[in-house]
This record gives C-alpha cells, structure tokens and sequence, in this order.
C-alpha cells in the first residue's frame, strides 16, 4: 500500500495537512438551486485502496476538541481540488493513533516535517 495520493497532479502523502475543496448543492428558498464549494482542513490519517477504488482519510480537530473523520473517494467528481497545506513526516501508513492524542500531540507531525527542512537548507549553506 503506498503513502501517496495523488490527485489531479496534486500528489499528497499520510501525515500531511491538506484542505479538500468539495461541491456541495442547495437548495435556494425560491426552489432553485445553486453550489458553493466548501473546504475541510485536516491530517491525512488514512489511505486505502487502489486504482479507482482508492480513497482517504482526513481528521480534523473541531469546536471542542471534538476530532472529526471523513473519508474521500479521490475520483470523487464532488471533490473540486486538493491543496496541501503542510507537509509531515511519519513512519506509518496509518495514523489511527492520533485518536488518542491531544491537538498540541498532532501537530508535532507537521513540525517534524519543519525542523528536516530547516536542517536540509542550513547545511545546503554551509556546503557553498
């Protein structure tokens, strides 16, 4: 099972904080109907799947400290597009682990991710 996704040439891993542009339809009073385009911001906990059965899972933390899951066909035609926010580094394919953890927790995955490129780009300066 591989860590990437990818997504209209947006190619995102597990451990990463994404925003998923999704369509949503409503209805209008007068009986019309019109879409917006809504996000959902998260970690990237979970991917599964392959070829067009391939999806993903996304956890964000909400009001309270209340963690919200959703899992996302990626050739969902709802799915608008897919941004990554921040980059983490993580040694598993699933984070089912942050369940369990605090929101202060989770967030030392993306600032793995910062501190090796901090340290790739002072070392690339001190090499020149």
């Amino acid at each position: 099972m591989s860590l990437s996704v990818t997504h209209k040439n947006n190619t995102f891993n597990v451990g990463d904080t994404i925003r998923v542009w999704q369509t949503i339809k409503e209805q209008t009073a007068k009986g019309g109907e019109r879409t917006r385009l809504q996000a959902f911001e998260g970690i990237v906990i979970a991917s599964r799947g392959h070829g067009d059965n391939k999806s993903f899972t996304v956890r964000r933390a909400a009001v309270g400290g209340i963690g919200v899951e959703r899992i996302f066909p990626v050739n969902s035609p709802l799915i608008d597009r897919v941004d990554v926010t921040n980059r983490g580094i993580v040694r598993r394919s699933k984070l089912y682990y942050l369940r369990q953890k605090s929101s202060r927790e989770v967030a030392e995955v993306t600032k793995r991710y910062a501190r090796l490129k901090a340290a790739q780009t002072s070392a690339a300066k001190k090499s020149k």
